[in-house]
């Protein structure tokens, strides 16, 4: 699970991809550019493949504002869906 107080990765995805795994389940935070402005986007995946060698179908996406706030609503969302999608996670690990 992802420690909230411990996640200080904002500043670091302003400018790079930020990408880590728990225990089968991979992930990454990145800027992304859309018509509305700037926001931070989040996707999963199962191990045990890098992002670009996983199918996108396996991939699942999640926006949020591009803000430290947005940080740790994603980091709740991550933790959600490691809980909520455990099976597919374990499968993979």
């Amino acid at each position: 699970m992802i420690d909230k107080d411990n996640f200080h990765v904002f500043n670091y995805i302003k400018k790079e991809e930020y990408t880590a795994s728990m225990s089968g389940m991979r992930y990454m935070l990145r800027k992304k550019e859309t018509e509305d402005g700037t926001v931070l986007e989040v996707v999963i995946w199962p191990e045990p493949y890098c992002y670009a060698k996983t199918e996108e179908a396996k991939k699942q996406r999640m926006d949020f504002t591009f803000s430290q706030e947005g940080v740790m609503e994603a980091a709740d969302w991550l933790n959600e869906q490691y809980e909520v999608q455990k099976a597919l996670w374990e499968i993979s690990f």
